[in-house]
């Protein structure tokens, strides 16, 4: 069967690899110049490390299935996420632990972290917002210094008008386990990202700077099937107007030290410092050795049409415009699938990518041999 896969980011990627392997022809378009979507890395010769282009990309999951699978294409260092946060000047770890805990309030022990957390809590059982969500969960001083600033940053709104739901799970461990993540596997890949995508597109004819949309028409005559990981709403020139995300605007420099922040990601949670964070790309690769580092600022930007998509906004108006769009995609199926994170319109960490696409791909295979 002749395939064509609209995006060659991870998703297009696996399928790509999965569908190849069964025999089927595939070519794989994508309108940027280079492979890998946002999970795209570089090597940088003068910092001897792999830049992550499009921000920070750690591997987590808790599925040994698709730890494996994801291993199979790279050997993996064994990074562990430990942020750190810049406040007015003030350094902390994070996620919020028992060392947290000792920087802002002084306690030592799990129970005088109790204690002390007991009495800055403002019970509500019914949130209404973001903000009062935290003030339950975690109290007023832990919410100024973590969340509020970053949060207006981040999303270009307070949080007192963000849904109480945006922060489902806010950890207070009272531990001091700083590792960002607790899933069982982690890390990030020897080399750099690429080189996954390279060997999942190795049997797949690859086109790239090349937009679908300007051969639309010759595309869904010319193929049997068809996988779109664009952005649904394009698909359908955005009849029902166009989905919103939150983008990103990256800085980077190349710095003369060995070592600029001791870290790989620090975040800047103050609303006066225009940056959500600063990358230390080095960090990642776990190499030290370079006389000279890269970093990269972060900085949160309000998305218009033909920026890159990077947050989905999934409030209640952007889900029902979603809604409609799903409902144009189901009626173009089999011949059209939709699927990763901007043909679905959702958040995707990277193994959930991998293992959509795989579930499709079982079932697409299924039904084909």
């Amino acid at each position: 069967m002749k395939i064509l896969i609209v995006g060659a980011g991870l998703y297009g990627s696996v399928c790509a690899y999965e569908l190849s392997k069964a025999k089927h022809s595939c070519l794989v378009i994508d309108k940027r110049n280079h492979i890998g979507g946002n999970v795209y890395t570089q090597y940088h010769q003068e910092a001897d490390c792999h830049e992550h282009v499009y921000g920070a990309h750690i591997f987590h999951t808790n599925s040994k299935k698709i730890w494996d699978y994801i291993n199979q294409f790279a050997n993996f260092n064994h990074y562990v996420n430990r942020v750190k946060v810049i406040n007015n000047g003030q350094l902390f770890s994070f996620p919020i632990n028992l060392f947290t805990l000792y920087q802002v309030f002084g306690v030592a022990t799990p129970q005088a972290a109790k204690d002390v957390l007991e009495k800055e809590l403002i019970p509500n059982l019914k949130p209404a917002n973001m903000e009062e969500y935290c003030h339950a969960a975690i109290g007023p001083t832990l919410y100024r210094l973590f969340i509020e600033g970053y949060t207006e940053k981040q999303w270009g709104r307070h949080p007192r008008e963000m849904p109480a739901d945006v922060i489902k799970r806010l950890p207070v461990r009272m531990t001091f386990d700083d590792n960002y993540f607790i899933d069982q596997y982690q890390g990030i890949p020897i080399g750099g990202y690429t080189v996954i995508i390279e060997k999942m597109l190795s049997d797949s004819k690859v086109e790239l700077e090349i937009d679908f949309f300007l051969q639309k028409d010759r595309y869904l005559n010319q193929f049997d099937h068809i996988i779109y990981t664009g952005p649904i709403d394009i698909f359908f020139d955005s009849q029902y107007g166009p989905l919103e995300y939150r983008s990103l605007r990256f800085e980077k420099e190349l710095l003369s030290m060995n070592d600029f922040q001791g870290n790989a990601v620090v975040n800047y949670t103050h609303r006066d410092i225009p940056w959500t964070r600063i990358l230390e790309h080095k960090h990642f690769d776990l190499s030290l050795k370079a006389n000279k580092t890269l970093i990269t600022r972060e900085y949160p930007a309000q998305w218009k049409p033909g920026d890159i998509e990077y947050n989905p906004v999934n409030d209640v108006k952007n889900n029902e415009v979603y809604k409609k769009y799903r409902e144009l995609a189901d009626k173009l199926a089999p011949k059209i699938h939709f699927g990763g994170r901007l043909g679905e319109y959702r958040y995707y960490d990277m193994h959930q990518v991998i293992g959509s696409a795989l579930v499709y791909c079982d079932r697409f295979l299924a039904k084909t041999q």
